[in-house]
C-alpha cells in the first residue's frame, strides 16, 4: 500500500541525509525533491495516488527536515543540493531513475539532469522550469554574491538559540510565510519540519539555508541544456502559482522569457501543463496533478498525450 512509508538514512561525511520511501524497492526508482525550507513530507498526499509499480524516495536536503545540517562555517551552495542527490543515488545504487522536484527541488533536479543526463530517464517539474536564471545586470549579480557572504557572517556572529513555539504559533508562522499553503498542508510539513522540546516546537531547518548561493544560467543556456533531455520532461505550473507570466512583477520577467524560449524552440519536446491551484498544488490538492504525473510515468513514449 503506497500510503505506508519507511524512514531511511544515508550516511554522509557531516552526518546523514534523511528520506522517506514508499513502495517496493524492486519498483522503478523515482527520487522526489522538495522545495526551499520545506521537507520530504511535501509529497505525503501525492505519492499514494501515483502508480504502484514505482519505488518512491523523497529525501530531505541537507539543513532541511530530518537531515543533518552542514558543518560550522559552511554556507549552502546550490550545487551542494545537487551533490546531495548524487550521494543518495549512489547509496541506493541507482544507475538510472526518474526525478520529480517541486519549486527549488525542480531547479536541483534540472541541474542534476544536465550534469548527469545518462542517469535520468524522465524529469517531472512541479511549479519550476528547471532553472535559476542569472540577473542580466552585472552589478545585481555581484550584489547577490556579496549578500550570501554577509548574511552567513551575520548569522554566525549572532549565534542565536533556536526559538521555541507553541504548535499553533509554529503553524501560524509557517502559513504566514507561505500564503499558498493550506492549514492541512502546513501541518503536514511541520510534522517533519520541527522537533518537540520541553520549551515547545523548534524548527529543524538550518538558518544558513537562507544564505544559499545560486547557480545561475542564461535563457540560451537553459534551452540548450533542455535539448539534451528533450522528450522526457513534464512541467506542471499552477494557475495561481509562482510561474504564470501575466501575474508576475517585472523582477520575474525571466519566467516569461524562458517560457517563450521553450515554446519557440522545444514546443514539440516538452509537456507544459497548466492546472488549477497554487504553488503547493501537489500538497493541497494532489488529485489535480496525480493523473497527469501517472500518465507521464507509465507512458512508454513520454510524448504520449496527457
Amino acid at each position: 500500500i503506497l500510503g505506508m512509508f519507511s524512514e531511511v538514512k544515508f550516511p554522509v561525511p557531516w552526518g546523514h541525509v534523511a528520506a522517506k520511501a514508499w513502495g517496493s524497492s524492486e519498483g522503478h526508482p523515482v527520487l522526489c525533491l522538495h522545495g526551499w525550507l520545506d521537507n520530504a513530507n511535501t509529497f505525503d498526499r501525492l505519492i499514494p495516488l501515483l502508480p504502484r509499480g514505482c519505488y518512491y524516495v523523497a529525501m530531505d536536503f541537507s539543513g532541511h527536515g530530518l537531515s543533518s545540517h552542514r558543518p560550522a562555517g559552511c554556507s549552502y551552495h546550490f550545487l551542494d543540493y545537487v551533490s546531495d542527490v548524487r550521494r543518495v543515488a549512489a547509496a541506493l545504487q541507482w544507475r538510472r531513475f526518474t526525478l520529480m522536484g517541486h519549486s527549488m527541488g525542480g531547479a536541483v533536479a534540472g541541474m542534476f539532469c544536465f550534469l548527469y543526463p545518462e542517469m535520468v530517464d524522465k524529469l517531472i517539474l512541479l511549479e519550476n522550469l528547471g532553472f535559476l536564471l542569472a540577473p542580466e545586470d552585472t552589478e545585481a549579480w555581484l550584489e547577490s554574491k556579496r549578500l550570501v557572504i554577509d548574511r552567513l557572517l551575520s548569522l554566525e556572529a549572532k549565534q542565536q538559540i533556536p526559538k521555541a513555539w507553541s504548535p499553533e504559533a509554529a503553524l501560524q508562522r509557517l502559513l504566514e510565510a507561505n500564503r499558498h499553503l493550506t492549514a492541512e498542508g502546513g501541518a503536514i510539513l511541520l510534522q517533519r519540519g520541527a522537533t518537540e522540546t520541553p520549551a515547545g516546537l523548534v524548527y529543524n531547518r538550518d538558518m544558513r539555508v537562507r544564505t544559499q548561493s545560486r547557480e545561475s544560467l542564461t535563457a540560451e543556456q537553459c534551452v540548450k541544456l533542455l535539448q539534451k533531455i528533450q522528450d522526457r520532461v513534464l512541467i506542471i505550473v499552477a494557475q495561481d502559482g509562482l510561474l504564470i507570466p501575466s501575474k508576475l512583477d517585472s523582477r520575474n520577467h525571466f519566467v516569461k522569457d524562458l517560457q517563450e524560449a521553450f515554446e519557440s524552440t522545444l514546443k514539440e519536446h516538452i509537456q507544459l501543463v497548466e492546472v488549477p491551484g497554487s504553488h503547493f498544488v501537489h500538497l493541497n490538492t494532489p488529485e489535480v496533478v496525480s493523473g497527469i504525473i501517472t500518465n507521464f510515468l507509465t507512458a512508454q513514449n513520454t510524448r504520449a498525450r496527457l
